[in-house]
């Protein structure tokens, strides 16, 4: 599935993978998020729900561009840098080309269909 994610005007293109938990993010779409830095690698922000996480891989190792969950806290997760293997990081897919730098420094987003 492709995502819109739009801040500051700028538009980053993105596609969902076809895990259970991707298409259960999907169905909180549109949002609107405040994003921090977390570790200089990635931006985060709290979900208004967890998405089910049923079948996923225990850990994932995320690279530049990743859309990830990570479980343990419940936020979404917009890597910029990549970062080293992690249990409960659950990948939901990617960002196009160029994404993660637009998204490096985004203190508000919004996702949508």
């Amino acid at each position: 599935m492709n995502i819109r994610l739009t801040t500051d005007g700028h538009v980053v293109h993105a596609a969902l993978n076809d895990s259970a938990a991707a298409r259960d993010f999907a169905s909180l779409l549109p949002l609107t998020l405040e994003l921090s830095d977390f570790h200089q690698t990635e931006r985060i922000s709290d979900l208004p729900r967890r998405p089910a996480t049923d079948g996923a891989p225990a850990s994932a190792e995320p690279k530049a561009g990743d859309l990830a969950f990570y479980a343990p806290w419940g936020n979404l997760a917009i890597y910029y840098r990549d970062a080293p293997r992690a249990d409960g990081v659950v990948v939901l897919g990617r960002l196009a080309d160029g994404g993660a730098e637009v998204l490096a420094t985004a203190v508000r987003v919004t996702i949508e269909r």
